[in-house]
């Protein structure tokens, strides 16, 4: 089986993402890359249902590698990701409040600090048709400088050097989009200045338990 762990990693993530009320239904799709091949989840499957011989492989065109269940609708979107980043897994996502600024708004502002996590302020792609080139274009365009981006009257979509990285972003960016929402309940937010997400971005290079070195 082509890209066992990495398929494994996909299906747990799947069930990750239904937990963390990320995606609804069937919707959303995940993968990670392996040098020229990459594991994607399939489309319009029950993400309780997946196994690691659900995922499909393909390669950066978006060709299938094996046998088996159709690969997710956003192929164009994950493969354009790969072809313009330094990306080893993205996370596409259906989440209410990245989803409900989306249609309102052109970019979530830096409300929070951690937003330094996604680059800075989030751009809000333009729609295009879900699965399309243009999709794909439109999102590679938002992503300029940063690690995710919101998809007009759509969802979100981010990446990251791993999996787990590039799904921290997504959790991230919705909670960012849930404390704006929330704000702009009670008045006009405070908006952190582009100085001080540069300052938390460098902070955040080190943040965190050093590993000690084994002897």
């Amino acid at each position: 089986m082509l890209l066992h762990d990495e398929r494994v990693q996909l299906v747990e993530y799947c069930r990750r993402m239904q937990a963390d009320q990320l995606t609804v239904g069937t919707s959303g799709n995940l993968s990670i890359r392996s040098g020229d091949h990459i594991a994607i989840t399939p489309s319009g499957a029950a993400y309780e249902d997946l196994t690691p011989e659900s995922i499909c492989v393909i390669d950066l065109d978006g060709n299938s590698l094996e046998d088996g269940l159709e690969p997710s609708s956003e192929v164009p979107m994950h493969t354009s990701v790969y072809k313009s980043t330094d990306a080893t897994a993205v996370v596409h996502t259906h989440p209410l409040y990245a989803s409900t600024l989306s249609a309102v708004v052109d970019e979530l502002p830096a409300v929070h600090y951690m937003v330094a996590l996604l680059g800075g302020p989030v751009r809000v792609a333009p729609y295009a048709t879900f699965g399309s080139p243009e999709l794909a274009d439109n999102s590679i365009k938002a992503m300029e400088g940063r690690f995710g981006a919101i998809l007009q009257n759509h969802g979100a979509t981010t990446y990251g050097d791993s999996i787990a990285k590039a799904y921290t972003r997504s959790v991230y960016l919705e909670w960012v989009c849930q404390m704006y929402y929330q704000a702009k309940l009670f008045g006009q937010p405070n908006i952190l200045p582009d100085e001080e997400i540069a300052r938390v971005a460098e902070k955040l290079t080190t943040y965190g338990q050093s590993v000690p070195a084994r002897s």
